[in-house]
């Protein structure tokens, strides 16, 4: 069975989903689903560090990765979530490809970057030997940054290059508010700014994604049509919020 970083690497198109809730066993219910992967968000909502750890457990029981999105710009968060041992991260609302390079440097250990060492269950607890995962094994770890900001898109060439990054993810409605036009997702500016970036990441064969709470048919044919083989569509809260509004519109039919 292909890993997940397989999957990115052969240009798979895949699917995710999002879990913002600290129930765990959301992610595990969601995991057993068929997802190739399961985004916990730390940027938005209340999910802590520990709410992450149960989270990655609830899902290897599922026998499904989880991708974190971490809060912007927080190097403790960081570090004890990479020593959780999830299967990747995601760093949001990054303007430049400077920064990025200081935030992958976060997830690298020395030399090609200043993670400090202190791996948990990313090692088994030391059932794996830590040198080797020092020495090659924390290169696993999938990295991502969300392009939300047009700034981002000018330094494009410069971020793809990156060989510690495997892909970007579009935040659209925060794209869309760089240029003054927040929610105008679909408009000719906006477009331009994401069809200028996926033609840089397809040249340099890096993932390109995006996270949409739609899961109507035509706007992810839309973001797939595009070129966007990673698509990240709905969330928990979501799910259960349509599902009991659905309920809830049954028993009042019948109650009539």
């Amino acid at each position: 069975m292909e890993t997940l970083r397989e999957k990115i690497k052969n240009n798979k198109q895949i699917c995710g989903t999002l879990v913002a809730m600290g129930e765990p066993s959301v992610c595990e219910m969601i995991g057993h689903l068929g997802y190739d992967f399961i985004w916990v968000d730390m940027e938005h909502g209340y999910i802590s560090c520990k709410d992450v750890f149960i989270h990655a457990n609830a899902a290897r029981a599922a026998n499904t990765p989880v991708i974190v999105r971490l809060p912007q710009n927080d190097l403790t968060v960081t570090k004890r979530v990479l020593d959780m041992g999830v299967e990747g991260v995601i760093f949001p609302m990054v303007q430049s490809a400077e920064e990025m390079e200081t935030l992958l440097s976060y997830t690298l250990y020395p030399p090609y970057g200043c993670r400090g060492f202190g791996p948990q269950r990313a090692i088994r607890y030391s059932l794996d030997d830590p040198w080797e995962y020092t020495e090659k094994g924390h290169l696993e770890t999938l990295r991502f940054i969300q392009i939300e900001h047009f700034n981002a898109v000018k330094e494009i060439e410069r971020i793809a290059e990156n060989p510690y990054l495997d892909g970007i993810i579009f935040g659209p409605n925060d794209l869309s508010g760089s240029i003054n036009q927040l929610g105008k997702v679909y408009d000719p500016d906006t477009t331009k700014l994401i069809e200028d970036t996926i033609k840089v990441m397809k040249k340099h064969n890096k993932a390109i994604g995006v996270a949409t709470g739609s899961t109507d048919e035509k706007v992810l044919k839309h973001w797939h049509d595009m070129g966007i083989t990673m698509i990240t569509s709905g969330a928990d809260y979501s799910f259960l919020q349509l599902g009991a509004l659905e309920t809830l519109k049954t028993l009042k039919n019948i109650q009539k």
